[in-house]
C-alpha cells in the first residue's frame, strides 16, 4: 500500500500529462499537465492509455546524464521508501552526480508532501563546491547547515570532520581569516607545583653561603695540605717579588701534587656538603636561609641520591681541572650563567641534566611530601 494520497500527479509514463492517483492505481485518461483537473476523479468508463517510456530530465552542463531507470507500469504504485516516480526537478535545477542514490534506509518525514507545482530554488543557489552528503546516510540534524563554499580552516585549526555541520546559527569566519595576536607576552611565568619560580638573587645570594660554607670545611681539612704548598711556592714567589723581570723558577713537583690534593679534597668536601642535602630536602645551608628549593619536574617527591649527584656532578666534578689554566672555573662558570638564557624556568645546564627546578618556598610550606612505606606483615595474621 503507497502512502501517496488519492490525486492527480503528472503521469509517470509522460510527465507532459497528468492523470488520476486512487492509492492503488491509475484510473482514467491522460490531460495535458498545464490542464486545470476537474474536482474528483475522472469517470469510471474512461480507459487509460498505454504506458510509455518516461522522459529522463535533461543533465545540467558538465554533468554526466544518469543511467535510465526502469519504466513504471500503470497501475504499479512506487516501492515503499522511495521518491515519487513523477518527482521531475524544476527547470535549471543541477543533475545529482552520477550514480548517486538516496542513503539505505531513507524515509520521507512524516506529512512530508511534494513540492507545490513551479517551485524553484533561491535565484542563484548552488551546493558547494565539493560538498557530499554525511557517509553511512546520516542526515544532518534539522537547521544545521554546510560551511559555506570556499571557506578555509585557519592555519593549525584541526581539519573538520566528515559529515560535520555548523550548529544553527554559528556565526562562520570568512575566507582568510586569522585569530588576533595574543595581547600578552607569551610564554606566561609558570609555576612548577603551585610555587613561583626563584629568583636570580636569590639564587645568587644562596649560591655564594654555599661556597662560603664549603671555604670553612676547606680551611678545618684542607689547612695543613694548604700550609705544606706555601712552604713549596714561598721562594718562587718571594724571588718573583724582588726581580719582577727576571725568568720566574718553575714549580716543584711536590707543589703540584699537593695543589692537586686540595683540589680532590675540595671536591670531596663540596659533594659532601649539596648532595645528601638536596637528596633528602632539597634545600643547602644557603637555600634553606634564602627559602629556595629544588624540586623534581614531575612531583615533589625527595629527589634522591641519584638524581642529586647528577645535578651536582654537571657542576661539581670541574673543580679539580682549576690547576688546568683555570679550565675547570670556566666550565662551571658558563654552567652557572646559562640560567640566564632560559627565560621560561630559569633552569641552568646542571638543572636541565637532573629534571629539576629551583622554585620560592611561601611561609609555611607544608613538608615535602615521602613515598609511601609498604606495611609490615603481622607475624601474627591478624590474631590477637
Amino acid at each position: 500500500m503507497s502512502s501517496l494520497p488519492a490525486g492527480w500527479y503528472k503521469d509517470p509514463a509522460d510527465p507532459s500529462t497528468q492523470r488520476w492517483w486512487d492509492g492503488e492505481g491509475w484510473l482514467g485518461k491522460a490531460i495535458p499537465a498545464d490542464q486545470t483537473p476537474p474536482d474528483g476523479p475522472p469517470p469510471a468508463e474512461e480507459e487509460p492509455p498505454a504506458a510509455a517510456q518516461p522522459v529522463t530530465p535533461a543533465a545540467a552542463p558538465g554533468t554526466a546524464a544518469p543511467a535510465p531507470g526502469p519504466a513504471a507500469a500503470p497501475g504499479v504504485p512506487p516501492a515503499p521508501g522511495a521518491p515519487p516516480t513523477d518527482a521531475v526537478p524544476p527547470p535549471g535545477w543541477p543533475a545529482p552526480p552520477p550514480g548517486w542514490h538516496p542513503p539505505p534506509g531513507w524515509q520521507p518525514p512524516p506529512g512530508w508532501q511534494p513540492p507545490p507545482p513551479g517551485w524553484q530554488p533561491p535565484p542563484g543557489w548552488q551546493p558547494p563546491p565539493g560538498w557530499q552528503p554525511p557517509p553511512s546516510g546520516q542526515q544532518p540534524p534539522s537547521g544545521q547547515q554546510p560551511p559555506p563554499g570556499g571557506w578555509q580552516a585557519p592555519p593549525g585549526y584541526p581539519p573538520v570532520p566528515p559529515g560535520y555541520h555548523l550548529p544553527p546559527g554559528y556565526p562562520v569566519p570568512p575566507a582568510g581569516w586569522q585569530p588576533p595576536p595574543f595581547p600578552y607576552p607569551y610564554p606566561v611565568q609558570a609555576r612548577p607545583h603551585g610555587m613561583a619560580l626563584a629568583g636570580l638573587g636569590r639564587r645568587l645570594v644562596a649560591r655564594l653561603v654555599d661556597i662560603a660554607a664549603v671555604l670553612v670545611l676547606n680551611v678545618l681539612v684542607n689547612g695543613w695540605l694548604a700550609y705544606q704548598w706555601w712552604l713549596e711556592v714561598e721562594p718562587i714567589f718571594r724571588a718573583a717579588m724582588d726581580e719582577p723581570f727576571a725568568s720566574p723558577e718553575p714549580a716543584s713537583v711536590r707543589s703540584m701534587y699537593l695543589m692537586l690534593t686540595m683540589l680532590f679534597v675540595t671536591t670531596a668536601l663540596w659533594l659532601a656538603y649539596e648532595v645528601p642535602a638536596l637528596a633528602n630536602s632539597g634545600q643547602t645551608l644557603g637555600k634553606r636561609l634564602l627559602r629556595v628549593k629544588v624540586v623534581k619536574l614531575e612531583d615533589t617527591t625527595p629527589l634522591g641520591f641519584g638524581r642529586a649527584f647528577r645535578r651536582w656532578g654537571r657542576l661539581g666534578m670541574w673543580t679539580p681541572l682549576w690547576n688546568c689554566y683555570g679550565l675547570g672555573f670556566v666550565a662551571q662558570l658558563i654552567d652557572a650563567g646559562s640560567v640566564l638564557f632560559d627565560q621560561r624556568l630559569h633552569q641552568a645546564l646542571h638543572d636541565k641534566s637532573a629534571r629539576t627546578v629551583v622554585v620560592a618556598v611561601p611561609p609555611g610550606h607544608p613538608k615535602q611530601a615521602e613515598p609511601a612505606k609498604p606495611e609490615a606483615a603481622d607475624p601474627t595474621g591478624g590474631r590477637r
